[in-house]
């Protein structure tokens, strides 16, 4: 069985409703959105990712004999149902904004039209698949602003990602927002993903000397010399890297660089970049991991740091700030109605929508929420992906995912790209969609 596909991988509320579904002939289109409701506190914008992963799953998505046979001797369910799924895909409609899009509040980045049973039971994966590659992604944008194109960025954090999955998902989705490569291997081969890797300390802690694991190294990887200097004494480590650099450029071994992984970065960051000029080593860049955020990279290049890279880990595998998003998939449209949730706080807007955008001289200036069909002058956000359950064109090439999400960030408003307290974005919600939402109302008492 594969974990990651198997639609066992739901919630069991899923599966409950859809048999009560089917008990009611309850078979007519439904329509479910998914948005965020509120923006983080820190947070000026969002940006959508994992759009790939929602096509993927819903063209695969089919029971298998074993996964029936697990449910039907649950005893939970009927043979009518267990027969529904044994014939079970998805057959339905698509909507969604591009990944790589930017977004903000009550913005639908995805839109899925399918018989109600089966729109309501892929909700659980949706979610699951939107949230944290949409999380992840949103945060790199943050490092990629802070670095301001100075510096190298790196995923540096799969060992500390919440599971394979979101360690895969997390080198897909800062590249996607900026990040120049990844440490996992996986993301190399799927994606073509550039990757990039040092060595631990515990490869400087197997060798009695220091100089002989530098040197070691750099014998057996003489293609990606970066020697971790800071074991036992940084500066000293420093210093140990140029006393081998000679035996190396005899053997046409060049070190490209050092990484620091622990201390005062700015000050040791200082030091080593003396000793290395001093040394003729001009050309040798230095690396920083470590706890590194956007925080720590703005910070760190204000005050000047000769650091030619960050390595960006745990508080980017964890969105270690903000750790999840408030977001939500909810049905719009049912049968042709247009429905909508009132409870307090999670009030939705009925039927389905679409948004507008409008720029001047290359910058967003405000957004228009509003339903599909209502013609507006702005550039449409939201675009077909999938009809009758197939993707409507092949898969884009992760380089223009890329570049697409570096132009919405470039376009973003200046405000919005500071770290810290961003004003709000302007977003109108047309009249159009006001009015449906108070006849709805009153339908619904």
């Amino acid at each position: 069985m594969d974990l990651m596909k198997t639609p066992l991988l739901t919630d069991l509320y899923q599966l409950t409703m859809m048999q009560a579904y089917l008990d009611r002939q309850m078979h007519e289109t439904a329509v479910f959105e998914f948005f965020i409701r509120t923006l983080p506190e820190q947070r000026g914008f969002l940006l959508a990712a994992g759009l790939e992963s929602v096509i993927e799953f819903l063209e695969a998505l089919k029971f298998s004999d074993e996964e029936l046979t697990y449910l039907s001797e649950s005893g939970r369910f009927s043979k009518a149902m267990i027969d529904y799924l044994a014939r079970f895909c998805f057959q339905g409609d698509v909507d969604a904004m591009p990944e790589g899009s930017v977004f903000f509040p009550d913005e639908p980045i995805l839109r899925v039209a399918a018989p109600l049973p089966v729109a309501q039971f892929v909700e659980t994966r949706v979610i699951n698949l939107l949230h944290v590659q949409t999380l992840l992604a949103s945060k790199a944008a943050r490092c990629f602003l802070a670095a301001g194109g100075r510096v190298r960025l790196i995923d540096f954090g799969p060992r500390r990602a919440h599971g394979s999955e979101a360690g895969l998902w997390a080198a897909r989705s800062s590249y996607i927002a900026g990040f120049d490569g990844t440490s996992t291997v996986l993301a190399g081969h799927l994606y073509g993903i550039p990757t990039f890797g040092t060595m631990a300390h515990s490869f400087i802690e197997a060798h009695d000397d220091e100089r002989e694991a530098f040197i070691h190294f750099a014998e057996s990887n003489p293609r990606i010399v970066t020697l971790l200097i800071d074991t036992y004494d940084t500066v000293a480590g420093a210093g140990k890297a140029v006393e081998i650099k000679e035996t190396l450029d005899r053997k046409g071994i060049p070190i490209r660089g050092v990484r620091l992984d622990s201390g005062d970065l700015l000050d040791l960051s200082r030091k080593v970049r003396a000793i290395f000029d001093r040394s003729g080593m001009r050309d040798a860049q230095i690396f920083a991991s470590g706890n590194i955020d956007e925080h720590v990279i703005r910070d760190l290049l204000s005050a000047g740091a000769p650091i030619d890279a960050f390595g960006v880990g745990t508080r980017l595998n964890t969105s270690s700030d903000i750790p999840y998003l408030d977001c939500a998939y909810k049905l719009m449209e049912y049968a042709g109605q247009p429905r909508l949730k009132k409870s307090e706080g999670k009030a939705t807007w009925p039927g389905r929508k679409q948004v507008f955008r409008f720029f001047r001289e290359g910058r967003m200036t405000g957004d228009v929420l509003t339903l599909e069909g209502d013609p507006k002058e702005g550039t449409p956000l939201i675009r077909p992906v999938m009809r009758c359950g197939r993707r409507i064109e092949e898969p884009g090439r992760l380089a223009d995912i890329r570049a697409y999400a570096l132009r919405q960030i470039s376009a973003l408003p200046e405000g919005l790209k500071v770290l810290t307290r961003p004003p709000p974005y302007p977003v109108e919600v047309a009249p159009a969609l006001k009015q449906l939402k108070t006849a709805v109302e009153k339908k619904s008492g």
